[in-house]
């Protein structure tokens, strides 16, 4: 696959400080949190803030306003949500970008921060209390490989991946080939650009499947408040029913 040839955009993670931190670090130590945030305060280049979305509702994924706030204008942040998004809480996971920013303490502006930093830094961040994955050893290192790799392809831009897309078939390609991303997640993920963050490339509602049906309420891409949230929950939990029964 070509990479895009586009000047350098980067994806902001955050803005905010350690002191709006949900659940804070308690239980780690402030000097080897400073030690960290350090490290990071280095890493950053300056200039204005890249990358952002314009434009989009406001999300209501993680049922929190600093963490959803953050998802609705970072695609970088959005992106993590997704890959953390597996035997997890759903609002958990996607809230788990803004605890990671928080803890941070800093403004990293592209995924060549977090690709860069010590995996060992990285999974501490990521073990907290409370900890951003239920395996937040393994998840922090996919985290890692899924930066490295928008790097490597995407000049460090999350949004590159849709910038220049043809069409929603070629989108869910480049999905599917991010650490994490198999084939359903890829179309959920999809499907969330194209229902809530202004990501319309041609036949993206095909190529996301049912995910992409108007008025579903089958993911995360359906979520817009407590209600739907507790509608796609219901569904999943038939779904399972459903499996389970044809297993009997």
């Amino acid at each position: 696959m070509p990479t895009p040839t586009r000047r350098r955009e980067t994806s902001q993670l955050d803005s905010g400080a350690v002191e709006r931190s949900h659940g804070g670090m308690a239980g780690s130590g402030p000097s080897e949190l400073a030690v960290e945030g350090r490290w990071c305060r280095r890493m950053l280049a300056r200039g204005p803030p890249c990358g952002t979305i314009s434009g989009v509702p406001t999300l209501r994924i993680a049922q929190d306003p600093a963490a959803d706030e953050l998802l609705g204008r970072d695609p970088l942040a959005l992106l993590i949500g997704m890959l953390l998004d597996q035997q997890f809480p759903m609002e958990r996971a996607f809230g788990s970008p803004r605890l990671l920013a928080d803890r941070l303490g800093v403004q990293p502006r592209s995924a060549a921060d977090l690709a860069g930093m010590d995996a060992d830094a990285l999974v501490r961040v990521f073990q907290g209390p409370p900890a951003l994955h239920r395996y937040p050893g393994s998840m922090a290192g996919r985290t890692q490989e899924l930066c490295r790799l928008l790097v490597e392809r995407y000049d460090g831009g999350a949004e590159n991946m849709w910038a220049d897309v043809p069409d929603g078939l070629t989108l869910l390609e480049r999905l599917g080939e991010l650490p994490g991303f198999g084939a359903q997640k890829s179309k959920i993920f999809l499907a969330l650009l194209g229902k809530q963050y202004g990501v319309t490339p041609p036949g993206w509602r095909e190529a996301s499947g049912d995910y992409g049906l108007e008025g579903s309420r089958r993911s995360v891409a359906d979520i817009t408040g407590p209600e739907s949230l507790a509608e796609v929950r219901a569904f999943k939990q038939d779904q399972k029913q459903a499996a389970k029964a044809a297993k009997a």
